[in-house]
């Protein structure tokens, strides 16, 4: 299992985007489609407390929405 969880829905653009920023850097995830997954969906509500996507799992950090900066600030904090 990866470092990183990457919880998305078809029809997202921000989870478009955040898959490519994380390819183009070459780091390694784990996508979970809520639409296609009932238990990613479950996860990403009642264990992180999230309702939106993209939602993004580091370790103990959580992004949820669409935020780069954070992101960035998150991946160089774990060295990825």
């Amino acid at each position: 299992m990866s470092a990183i969880v990457l919880y998305t829905q078809p029809e997202c653009p921000p989870c478009q985007i955040i898959k490519l920023f994380l390819k183009d850097r070459g780091v390694l995830f784990e996508e979970k489609n809520i639409a296609d997954d009932p238990k990613a969906r479950n996860e990403l509500i009642n264990i992180w407390k999230s309702h939106s996507t993209p939602t993004v799992v580091i370790e103990e950090d959580i992004i949820r929405g669409f935020d780069l900066n954070k992101l960035t600030e998150i991946l160089e904090k774990h060295q990825l």
